[in-house]
């Protein structure tokens, strides 16, 4: 029976895992696996009843009175709203202008357009969607490779999961207790890694075989690039991202502050060009609030699994466990880093981010990585990013990554799934080798932070 106490925390993993698989929502299976277990706890006396009330009061602490988290659904309306203003669409048209004659000039682009889309939007479905329906037919249309074409469509849609305003930069700074703008100044060169890793490899494919990606010419794109041009595509999502992040980074606004001035920016931009209608603003009300009560579902069962794990010891235990067989700390972070790719196939961010964070984040913070680290005190937020990385590409790998099925939904007849599936292949293995360079060079993530600070 004590060996049985003892395991109740383990026994909680078990118990979640095939749950989790069954098809009902994750966030009845957290919190029903947490209360579940709470309730065994009770019935074997080694938690008193009214403990309960324990766990309602950090779900209340934890969720409802975090006033960080008002910049989620203030963000999901920013970039829902953006993708019906128009402004995409007018800034890849002149990207492929400017990039005409370079080999692989309008994959090049769209990995251009998907960083700033990333900065404005931050949301996955909105950018891969959007792209899909704007390049794919044109890229189609110019000869290119339906593998490279939709594999950087995909690649360059998900940036926006780690790019700032990133909604789940703003989960983890609640999860992690840390400052979200902190975890935004981090997120910047890993994002910008990620895409030049896109880039180099889009280019050198492309020298390599032109075949895969013909280059336009004056007369395919039927347009001229004009510094007018240029300025009217550019300006507007330029300003937004000053006017969001310039905000947090200058200390002039907190990220729920700057969320609320890039809501009203994407409500001027979509007036500016014409799109915004009562229709318009009702569907994107909507949509923003259905995306805002799942994410909060889930914050909601999260807690309860999290917390039940805690009362029952269930750090101490990992702890221990850990201490008894001398276990070295680059062996745990990178036992933890293989799981989250694993549940990456299976399952999303958030399903991840809210199992593994609450869990194995205070033990990560209590680990000593040597002199590896300029400043000892920043693990977790370099741990934070290393998960954010690792995360991106739960997006891409199948079976179930989201970003594949939002692109087959929106593609052109004829792009098969295994195009898809063909094509993400080479910017996994790209963003792995990101996470490998953070992993030996952490100052690629901290060195902003910590100039901030200092």
């Amino acid at each position: 029976m004590e060996l049985i106490i003892d395991l109740l925390p383990f026994l909680m993993f078990l118990v979640l895992t095939p749950l989790l698989f069954t098809g009902y929502p994750v966030a009845f299976v957290l919190g029903g696996v947490g209360l579940l277990f709470w309730l065994l706890a009770v019935g074997l006396g080694i938690e008193n009843p009214n403990s309960f009330f324990l766990v309602v009061s950090r779900i209340f602490g934890g969720v409802v009175e975090k006033l960080v988290l008002v910049a989620i659904p203030m963000f999901i309306f920013m970039g829902t709203m953006l993708e019906r203003s128009g402004v995409a669409k007018d800034l890849l048209n002149t990207l492929q202008l400017m990039t005409r004659r370079i080999p692989g000039g309008l994959a090049l682009s769209v990995t251009v357009l998907g960083v700033i889309l990333a900065a404005t939007t931050g949301i996955i479905g909105a950018s891969v969607v959007m792209m899909t329906l704007l390049a794919l037919p044109v890229m189609l249309e110019r000869g290119y490779d339906k593998s490279l074409a939709t594999g950087t469509i995909a690649a360059s849609g998900t940036l926006g999961i780690l790019l700032p305003p990133s909604i789940m930069l703003v989960v983890m700074a609640d999860l992690l207790s840390t400052s979200a703008g902190g975890l935004f100044l981090a997120a910047i060169g890993p994002s910008l890694l990620l895409a030049l890793l896109y880039m180099g490899y889009i280019f050198t494919r492309t020298v390599m075989n032109p075949k895969l990606a013909p280059p336009l010419g004056e007369v395919q794109v039927g347009e001229t690039l004009t510094f007018m041009r240029v300025v009217k595509s550019f300006f507007p999502p330029v300003l937004l991202i000053v006017a969001v992040l310039g905000s947090i980074f200058g200390g002039i606004a907190t990220p729920t502050e700057a969320s609320g001035v890039g809501a009203f920016g994407a409500l001027l931009l979509a007036a500016f060009n014409g799109k915004l209608s009562f229709a318009t603003l009702r569907d994107v009300v909507e949509r923003s609030a259905l995306t805002t009560t799942m994410l909060f579902g889930l914050f909601i069962g999260a807690t309860a699994f999290s917390y039940v794990f805690a009362l029952l010891g269930g750090h101490h235990l990992i702890l221990e466990v850990m201490n008894t067989t001398g276990v070295s700390a680059w062996t745990v972070l990178a036992i933890l880093m293989l799981a989250v790719f694993l549940l990456g196939f299976f399952f999303d961010w958030i399903e991840i981010t809210l199992i593994i964070l609450p869990v194995f984040a205070p033990i990560i913070a209590k680990l000593d990585f040597g002199t590896h680290l300029a400043d000892p005190a920043m693990v977790t937020t370099w741990f934070a990013i290393l998960m954010a990385v690792n995360l991106q590409t739960s997006f891409l790998t199948p079976p179930f990554g989201f970003a594949l099925f939002y692109m087959k939904g929106a593609a052109p007849e004829g792009v098969r799934l295994q195009d898809i599936y063909k094509g993400i292949v080479p910017f996994v293995l790209l963003q792995l080798l990101g996470l490998l360079a953070l992993l030996f060079w952490p100052d690629l993530a901290l060195w902003l932070p910590r100039t901030s600070m200092g």
